[in-house]
């Protein structure tokens, strides 16, 4: 015997696939790819933890040059605060013992170009905030808009019944993350929350706009994973959406089912759901690059991806494939962390497949290698075809806890033999 809930998906079985459909179109005419690079992009991915000081960037800036890399992605959106001057987002608190004046993005522009290197901005798109250290400036968009942040199904019915603005809210999403700190990095923002998608392509611009950047790098531009996001603003969106291709009966159905359980309308029709969710993170995607573009229309717009493919899209939400295809993203890097040679070479490798070698950049974890490993892997991206390398990252690398004295000088002096110019410090 059939239950109403089994009813009601045979009900609107026929309408999931016209609805994923609709919802996974792209509006965005597919943009002309990149000119191939004049020389190999060899980057390093800095942390905000080494842009808290002038003679901090000036030391980062120093070493790079001298060991042969061409590009900095810098990070100035950690958090959801700002490591540069800011109208939108509070100061980051590790800039609090040097003065107002002190903008980090500025003087690492201005002592990058002294050493002919490119920079780009790194902004953490939709992770916001860390679950164990909370923000303290009431600025902040998770103490300001608590509704915008990703909530997993575990916590949906507890949420609902709970009014964002109460402490109680992130209190009790910030201390299930926390439990969950081996996979889960911290508070995310939802792309599926429009106010929240504004938010965020707002940050971009106003600093695509203001900071003559070579490019705007963008992380975390995904979900959490696929439990995500279950937060009653997203539901809302999603119910709303759905809502108008439903059959009456359909609608009156959900709509009561929706009076006892919040996931009626998600678990009624899953496919559209994860539908749902892929075409707000695209959709962001296409704001964020739109605003890029219209202010800076060299910029080249990159983004850190998660190396499997379809891993990428089932569990993260994060369509790169299709983003690169839509001609979204200029280059993308994947993040090929593993240590192991063979995996690596068959991720990038892939990457390489789906993008072409020249909008492919090799996402290495070298704070997991040695050196020689690191600069083996270097060599194995350029065997693959790709047009450059970014190693994660330099603070790890000039970590002495972590990393020999000298590995980026023995990195430099394997891989880089001479200087070279790449299209990110054009």
């Amino acid at each position: 015997m059939r239950s109403a809930g089994t009813t009601c998906r045979v009900r609107v079985a026929a309408l999931a696939g016209l609805v994923c459909a609709t919802l996974l179109a792209s509006p965005a005419p597919p943009a002309a790819g990149i000119e191939k690079a004049a020389g190999e992009v060899r980057a390093l991915w800095v942390l905000r933890t080494s842009l808290t000081s002038p003679s901090a960037i000036d030391e980062m800036v120093r070493s790079a040059r001298e060991n042969g890399f061409n590009t900095l992605l810098v990070q100035v959106r950690g958090r959801g605060d700002a490591y540069y001057s800011s109208a939108l987002e509070p100061r980051a608190a590790d800039l609090q013992r040097e003065p107002l004046t002190f903008d980090p993005l500025q003087h690492a522009l201005a002592a990058a170009r002294a050493a002919s290197l490119g920079v780009h901005a790194w902004v953490n798109v939709n992770l916001v905030s860390s679950a164990v250290d909370l923000p303290l400036a009431r600025t902040h968009i998770v103490l300001r808009h608590p509704s915008w942040l990703m909530v997993p199904r575990e916590l949906a019915d507890d949420l609902a019944r709970v009014k964002p603005e109460s402490p109680a809210y992130v209190g009790r999403l910030a201390r299930w993350t926390r439990a969950q700190s081996d996979a889960i990095e911290g508070l995310y923002a939802s792309p599926a929350v429009p106010a929240a998608a504004a938010h965020a392509e707002a940050v971009v611009r106003d600093i695509a706009r203001r900071y003559a950047v070579d490019g705007i790098h963008l992380d975390y531009a995904r979900y959490p994973s696929a439990r995500f996001d279950y937060s009653p603003a997203a539901i809302a969106q999603f119910r709303a959406v759905l809502r108008p291709g439903l059959s009456a009966a359909v609608r009156q159905e959900l709509d009561a089912r929706s009076r006892d359980d919040v996931l009626a309308y998600p678990d009624a029709l899953p496919d559209a759901w994860k539908a749902f969710r892929v075409g707000r993170m695209t959709a962001l995607m296409e704001r964020l690059r739109a605003a890029v573009k219209s202010v800076r229309p060299d910029a080249l717009v990159t983004m850190a991806a998660a190396p499997d493919i379809q891993d990428a899209y089932d569990q993260k939400f994060q369509d790169w494939r299709g983003w690169l295809r839509a001609g979204l993203v200029d280059a993308v890097v994947p993040m090929a962390y593993t240590p192991e040679p063979g995996r690596f070479a068959e991720q990038i490798t892939a990457a390489r497949d789906v993008a072409g070698g020249t909008r492919v950049w090799a996402g290495i974890g070298a704070y997991r290698l040695t050196a020689t490993q690191t600069v083996e892997n270097i060599r194995t991206a350029r065997r693959i075809g790709t047009a450059g390398i970014v190693l994660f990252s330099y603070d790890s690398l000039v970590d002495p806890r972590q990393a020999n004295a000298d590995y980026l000088g023995t990195v430099g002096r394997s891989a880089f033999p001479r200087p070279t110019t790449a299209e990110g410090s054009r």
